[in-house]
């Protein structure tokens, strides 16, 4: 049985690793005010970015699909692993050395399964790098040099060679305490006669890396003529790789995806290595598989979907490569970056361009780039006959949907008028008007929620747009609350401000019953709050939201608080005492207001014939809190 990672070095990990920084390793975060980050959702599909991150508090929430938590919950939710993988990984980045009970320190035997397979990549990688030094790998080195590739290239890239022999690999990762069915699972060794042979021998390995940079897959290439295997060999499907989901050179490239706002997609290894050598450091390629769902999503979240952003494909020129281009421009609404094509010259990928022409040709290429909706025009047209009325009026009818998907309206007039002429159609108006109309179809189908889109996506984003409305999605999250009302809308501010800013409302708060807060979520979190030591107990006390998040009864509670704890307050300056203060006063006055309408009612109730001590004592009760209510309002906080 697994040992339990101790209780002081899971902290320990929690404290250590900012969470800004594991989540900037996955998608590009930008300033939301008030110390938050934002980014698009990398748990649901989302146009604007709806995910915030709060470093102060280590807690991150989506307020479109309503997932948070704090760094550990990011890395098991996202990437599928266990309570223990998710710290093991987090230890290892930050340099803290995990100690395990009931059993002692054995993590060769008590660390999850993802974690171990990590660990087998991590040392195959270095395995196959050492031995690219070696005589047997001189065919390596040669392959590599007559593409221009240095020792210093193979280096920065991780490239490696796999030994020519059945077990080479597999004996090494033996000796280092991997098992054989790890060894079967990780791809890296496969069933032979006599038990597990190595999968790649006399190879050129190149590293495949997650967007965190874990070794997490191979892409081999074939050297030899006996080689009877295909010229590339990729790690198989395993718990940790698949094809559609990696894009090689991203955890090299994303720093400068973000940056500039542009991605390059190449088709080879050879091609992100000579493109990132010759200054294109924001290129990747996909690991032997078309471009497509999978990718778009890695670099939307990279890109944030911001308009201004740009994806430029590279493609050789012949049939094949015409034909990947146009594969590519089914994707392009997937964007909403523009994407374009770079063609290469005769037939040459960027590896080849830079051997024959040098660094400056490849950035040449990538600078002259057209936009892929003009490259699938011209591919369209050129199919048809345009001698013939029936020749262009089908031209018309292929392209014109082309048009009309393209995103920027005003070039959207322009290419109409531009298609009209490439097809010889004197009467521009006529398709102006045609591209027009197929453009208005699409956006209402959008809006119906046809052609693909999610129904709910038109109420996702105006709960976006207004954090304070009503969110919750279907299931066990309670009845729908309408907290735009101005008593809810004040709960749901003075909780933020007591899990945000507990100073500020210390130690007023903590004499704040439950039944203050007319909104059944929000007095379960008020009750959380004083389970965990109420406001008093934060000051200078790091563990004060955690504390309050342990408190909550269920996993709906606690992703409410981390809502509460991540979203904005609703003060264009930082808040202080006196900002505090109203809420505090109105929130008790709103109390105040809901208890004396009561008593009004029971005294109704209670009519002319009532006990003269009972009404005397509910007359009594309502002139006290009408007087309470009266010196709130005159005076404020100070008749708290």
């Amino acid at each position: 049985m697994a040992g339990r990672i101790n209780d002081d070095d899971v902290k320990a990990v929690r404290d250590a690793v900012p969470i800004d920084a594991v989540v900037s390793e996955y998608l590009q975060l930008r300033n939301a005010g008030g110390g938050n980050l934002k980014g698009l959702c990398p748990f649901h599909d989302e146009k604007s970015p709806s995910f915030h991150v709060s470093p102060a508090k280590g807690l991150y929430h989506c307020f479109g699909c309503q997932e948070g938590g704090d760094v550990v919950d990011f890395i098991m939710k996202l990437d599928h692993l266990s309570f223990a993988e998710t710290i093991e990984r987090l230890a290892s980045q930050a340099g803290i050395t995990l100690r395990y009970e009931e059993g002692g320190y054995a993590p060769g035997r008590q660390q999850g399964e993802r974690t171990r397979l990590v660990e087998a990549h991590k040392a195959a990688a270095q395995f196959y790098a050492e031995q690219l030094d070696g005589p047997e790998a001189e065919i390596g080195r040669r392959f590599l040099a007559d593409r221009g590739f240095d020792q210093a290239a193979a280096r920065h890239f991780g490239v490696g060679y796999s030994p020519a022999g059945w077990d080479h690999l597999t004996r090494f990762l033996r000796g280092r305490g991997f098992s054989d069915k790890e060894l079967i699972l990780s791809g890296l060794s496969q069933d032979g006669r006599r038990g597990p042979i190595d999968r790649f021998r006399g190879r050129l390995m190149w590293p495949i890396r997650d967007i965190a940079g874990e070794v997490v897959g191979f892409g081999a290439r074939k050297l030899r003529d006996d080689d009877n295997g295909p010229k590339y060999l990729n790690t198989p499907e395993t718990p940790l790789y698949r094809k559609s989901q990696v894009l090689y050179g991203i955890d090299l490239a994303k720093k400068e995806i973000a940056k500039t706002n542009r991605a390059v997609v190449v088709e080879g290894y050879t091609d992100v290595m000579a493109c990132h050598l010759a200054g294109i450091t924001s290129a990747i390629a996909t690991c032997g598989t078309s471009f497509g769902e999978g990718h778009i999503k890695i670099l939307r979240r990279l890109l944030m979907d911001n308009s201004g952003s740009e994806v430029v494909f590279t493609f050789d020129g012949d049939a094949a490569g015409q034909k990947a281009a146009l594969r590519a421009f089914e994707d392009d609404q997937k964007f909403a970056a523009q994407t374009s094509i770079a063609i290469t010259p005769g037939g040459m990928d960027p590896c080849d361009l830079r051997l024959a022409k040098g660094d400056a040709a490849v950035a040449d290429l990538v600078e002259s780039r057209t936009p892929l909706f003009e490259f699938a025009l011209r591919q369209v047209v050129a199919r048809h006959n345009l001698d013939t009325a029936v020749g262009r009026a089908a031209a018309l009818d292929e392209a014109a949907p082309i048009v009309a998907n393209i995103k920027n309206s005003s070039i959207q007039h322009e290419s109409a008028v531009q298609l009209a002429g490439m097809l010889g159609i004197l009467d521009t108006q006529f398709v102006v008007r045609r591209v027009g109309q197929l453009a208005r179809w699409a956006r209402e189908r959008g809006r119906d929620g046809h052609n693909g889109q999610d129904p709910s996506r038109t109420g996702r984003r105006a709960a976006q747009q207004a954090p304070d409305a009503a969110q919750q999605p279907p299931g066990p999250r309670g009845p729908a609350l309408n907290l735009r009302s101005p008593a809810h809308r004040v709960e749901r501010e003075l909780l933020k401000l007591a899990l945000q800013r507990p100073d500020l409302v210390s130690p007023a708060f903590d004499a704040y019953g439950a039944d203050e807060f007319t909104a059944p979520p929000y007095a379960t979190v008020r009750r959380c709050i004083e389970d965990a030591g109420g406001t008093l107990s934060a000051a200078g006390d790091n563990t004060y939201l955690a504390r309050v998040r342990e408190a909550a009864p269920d996993d709906t509670v606690r992703s409410l608080v981390t809502e509460l704890a991540v979203e904005p307050l609703h003060t264009r300056r930082d808040p202080d005492e006196a900002y505090a203060g109203v809420q505090l006063v109105a929130v008790r006055l709103a109390a105040v207001n809901s208890r004396v309408t009561e008593i009004r009612g029971a005294l109704q109730r209670l009519g002319p014939n009532a006990d003269p001590q009972h009404l005397a004592s509910v007359q009594n009760e309502l002139w006290v809190l009408q007087q309470y209510g009266q010196s709130l309002r005159e005076r404020g906080y100070a008749a708290l």
